[in-house]
């Protein structure tokens, strides 16, 4: 009889044992097997699962990026150097300034010719100012789009014969005026007093055009 209660027991606590290792054992596979319990150590995340900010060195928690005494303050050495300011005092200094080329190419030649022309024996202001009307004539969409074509139009220029100018003493000071006021109209380094006019007659005839009238400069009257 004891030894039945004694086997009975012992059966008893084993059954129990193995119930408790049972037990262990299903709820470690019910973790694994659930998704909704976040690893906290996943690469890229917080806690919570949102998405981790990695830091950004040089980068100040306000947003703003620290400039001075960093890399980041000095130019980039591959970047195409800023277009030197326009520093002349008058447009006399800035014509002295422009280079002189050996061979003009053919559509400056073309403008300068138009300011040689109709205003060589004008101020340099003059001659800006007829320069800027075959350079805004190019820009217009109403005119041919290039200085030669505008020059060259027919009825638009008196001293033009056929698709030819006259001869041009380029030796001459009032040459190189010319050829220095085409780039700098060219260019748009100084703003002439009738910026905008697509039209000039000289203050000698009356065309009795129906334009807005600009003003006068000199030896010309402009339109727009």
């Amino acid at each position: 009889m004891k030894l039945t209660v004694h086997r009975a027991s012992l059966m008893a606590v084993t059954a129990t044992i193995m119930s408790i290792f049972a037990s262990a054992d299903d709820s470690d596979a019910a973790a694994r097997a659930n998704p909704s319990i976040p690893a906290l150590e996943q690469p890229g995340t917080t806690p919570n699962g949102v998405p981790r900010i990695s830091e950004i060195p040089g980068f100040e928690p306000s947003g703003t990026i620290a400039l001075k005494g960093t890399d980041l303050d000095q130019p980039e050495a591959d970047a195409d150097p800023e277009p030197a300011p326009v520093t002349a005092r008058s447009l006399a200094m800035l014509v002295s300034a422009q280079p002189r080329a050996a061979e003009l190419p053919r559509e400056l030649n073309c403008l300068a010719g138009a300011v040689y022309f109709e205003a060589k024996s004008e101020s340099l202001i003059g001659q800006l100012a007829v320069g800027r009307v075959v350079v805004a004539r190019s820009r217009s969409g109403r005119f041919p789009n290039s200085y030669c074509g505008v020059v060259f139009q027919p009825s638009q220029f008196s001293f033009v014969r056929g698709q030819s100018m006259p001869g041009i003493d380029r030796r001459s000071q009032q040459w190189r005026n010319a050829v220095a006021i085409a780039q700098i109209a060219h260019a748009g380094t100084w703003r002439s007093p009738v910026e905008g006019a697509l039209y000039f007659h000289a203050t000698h005839v009356s065309p009795g055009w129906r334009l807005r009238r600009i003003a006068r400069v000199e030896n010309h009257i402009f339109y727009r």
